[in-house]
């Protein structure tokens, strides 16, 4: 680690929101703006409590089974996408749906399917049970054709039906080095396999490239995020394996103090779902305990953005 300044808090550059978590707050707002509450959303429109809470308090409800929405109400599917057949169901009980799943999920629905049409094997590097992940698995029938893989231990043990008609996507929270791995036993087992070096989020990448950097200048990291959010667990975990210490932060009733003995030097970022106003106030409860200096990192721009999603009748 390079020697630096003293009482030194770091903000990586970029954190929080990424575009596809913009998209879907926003689509939720507009769409309470046009229909008035109460608006449906199947699953946790985005992994962070604090925007739930916020959200739940203009009028949206968020519901785990589709037959808990009541007949011709809205129904928002959340940025993590959905399968084929929740969209089919979702038809058959009369219900509006608007789909606020990011556009680079959608990307890999897209993938999956095109490869599925070409008689392909497909896998899914990501984590079993994971709303993402089991979206994309959905997006086609057949799914003996279809694998998640979650270790390098079941891509050694994975059969398929043609090993040279194999093809990868990857979930997109994922971290480089939880892909690599698994990555690499496939292609030395399937020569032929299709798919991307790496998966298709901009933001995932980014993030933890910067964490990253705050690992070169800093003794402890605080990822502001919730706990059951893939990309701010994965953004921990690189810092961890930079060689710093970090912990997973909803908001500051989070922080021990005790994590802050003899540190002087710490880092701060956010998940992709984490509002920057938790962020601030982490960094005035820093500046509290005493880390009194403030450097933003410098990091990559990030210029993407999204549209809302279309609602009937626009």
């Amino acid at each position: 680690m390079e020697e630096t300044g003293k009482n030194m808090v770091y903000l990586a550059s970029p954190r929080g929101f990424c575009a596809g978590v913009v998209r879907a707050i926003e689509t939720v707002r507009l769409t309470l703006g046009k229909y008035g509450p109460p608006v449906y959303v199947l699953h946790e429109i985005v992994h962070n409590k604090h925007v739930l809470a916020e959200l739940k308090e203009k009028g949206a409800r968020f519901v785990e089974e589709l037959t808990d929405i009541p007949k011709g109400e809205v129904c928002i599917f959340s940025a993590h996408g959905v399968s084929a057949e929740t969209e089919q169901q979702a038809a058959e009980l009369g219900l509006k749906t608007i789909d606020a799943t990011c556009p680079l999920v959608g990307s890999i629905h897209s993938m999956v399917e095109n490869y599925f049409e070409k008689g392909y094997d497909v896998i899914i590097i990501g984590h079993h049970g994971h709303p993402e992940v089991e979206g994309t698995a959905g997006r086609v029938e057949g799914r003996g054709k279809v694998h998640i893989v979650a270790t390098e231990e079941e891509a050694e043990t994975l059969r398929v039906q043609d090993e040279d008609k194999v093809a990868y996507v990857t979930q997109t929270t994922l971290s480089q080095d939880d892909i690599s791995g698994i990555r690499e036993i496939l292609r030395r087992r399937f020569t032929k396999i299709k798919g991307p070096y790496s998966n298709t989020c901009y933001a995932t990448q980014n993030r933890q490239n910067a964490v990253r950097e705050l690992a070169e200048k800093t003794e402890l990291v605080l990822v502001v995020g919730s706990k059951n959010s893939s990309n701010s667990n994965r953004l921990r975990e690189v810092g961890e394996k930079a060689g710093v210490e970090g912990y997973l932060i909803d908001d500051i009733n989070d922080i021990d103090p005790v994590w802050l003995t003899g540190k002087t030097r710490v880092g701060v970022t956010a998940g992709a779902s984490a509002p920057e106003r938790l962020v601030q106030e982490v960094i005035d409860w820093l500046r509290g305990y005493g880390l009194t200096q403030l450097e933003e990192m410098p990091g990559k721009e990030e210029k993407i953005r999204f549209r809302p999603a279309e609602l009937e009748g626009e």
